[in-house]
């Protein structure tokens, strides 16, 4: 009998003790040069912010826990049926970071994850995060150019590295296709443009900031020009001066506007029917998030630009994007409704 005891005692501790044996974990140099205890098998991702969620819900999203800001039901219909009802987590990074430590202990994650600068701000912050809730916090390049190697290193991180392999694969072509395009057109052909963000238009991303880092890759000439930040406000007469040839708006009703406003429409780009709203569904092509969704805005610009070098319709670009990367079948109305935001209303003369 006392063996019995022993023996059914033994049995109750068993799972305890299981608890408290760390698990096996592997040295990861994350791109910040920080390094980081990874455990061997990761199964629950939470994503820092925005551009980690798009990255992470393309590559596994059985793996991903949830969304730094809930769906809104638009975007909920353009993503797939497994990430349709993940919660809300709430960002940790960049701006309107709102989660806070008990919040992500609650969730339980083997892994934190995020995508985009590796300055020391964000080192700092994922250095604090970590030592306060012990969940090791790996910080990946964001810059676009890199997202193949991105998608490689995370596929490998997180224990998928077919995935990542097909994805980094994908992107390569999206940006070599597009490098290739923009290349065989002499500089002085290629058109000056202007992104035009808020309702009005009148906040620009400045030339080499990431709000605009695709335009430029896609061939564009930014009328904005370089300056300290990201994005400025600008005036009207500033942009007349500018004249662009085309306007990329990131509020849906700017094209429309623009026609109706003698402000905007004796430009160039207005008369000539060169303004196009960006898609924005389930994800920004431009920059709301600078992740990777970026790749379909790419190719959507490149081919704006230059027409005569993409023989492949839009129509059947984003069709194959969305199902490669976000594991949608668009429907018919689906794919006609990021067209229709794409196309822009036509000249006005």
């Amino acid at each position: 009998m006392p063996l019995l005891r022993c023996l059914l005692a033994l049995a109750c501790l068993w799972p305890a003790l299981l608890w408290s044996c760390p698990a096996a974990a592997r040295p990861f140099t994350d791109a910040a040069g920080r390094r980081v205890e990874v455990p061997e098998r990761v199964l629950r991702v939470l994503a820092a912010g925005p551009p980690a969620a798009v990255l992470l819900s393309t590559l596994a999203p059985e793996k991903m826990i949830g969304w730094p800001r809930a769906p809104s039901p638009e975007e909920r219909a353009y993503l797939a049926p497994a990430l349709r009802d993940l919660p809300a987590t709430r960002r940790l990074t960049g701006r309107g970071g709102s989660a806070n430590v008990e919040a992500v202990l609650a969730l339980k994650p083997d892994l934190i994850v995020d995508v985009g600068s590796t300055a020391a701000t964000y080192a700092s912050l994922a250095d604090r995060v970590q030592a306060q809730t012990g969940i090791p916090y790996v910080l990946l390049d964001g810059r676009f150019s890199v997202t193949p190697e991105t998608y490689r290193t995370l596929g490998q991180l997180i224990g998928t590295p077919e995935a990542g392999e097909a994805l980094a694969a994908a992107s390569e072509t999206i940006l070599k296709g597009v490098a290739e395009a923009v290349a065989a057109v002499p500089e002085e052909k290629r058109p000056r443009v202007y992104y035009g963000r808020g309702p009005r238009g009148l906040e620009t991303g400045l030339s080499g900031s990431i709000n605009t880092e695709i335009i430029e890759a896609a061939g564009g000439r930014n009328v904005a020009g370089a300056g300290a930040g990201g994005l400025a406000a600008v005036s009207p007469e500033q942009v007349l001066v500018w004249n662009p040839d085309v306007i990329i708006a990131l509020d849906p009703d700017f094209p429309k506007l623009a026609a109706a406003d003698p402000l905007w429409n004796g430009l160039k780009a207005v008369r000539e029917g060169r303004v196009h709203a960006v898609p924005t569904l389930p994800f920004g092509w431009v920059d709301a998030p600078p992740g990777v969704n970026r790749l379909i805005g790419l190719r959507w610009l490149a081919g704006l630009f230059f027409p005569e070098q993409f023989p492949q319709t839009l129509g059947d670009a984003v069709r194959d994007f969305y199902k490669r990367f976000y594991r949608v079948e668009l429907t018919p109305e689906q794919l006609d409704r990021l067209l229709r935001d794409a196309a822009g209303p036509g000249p006005t003369r």
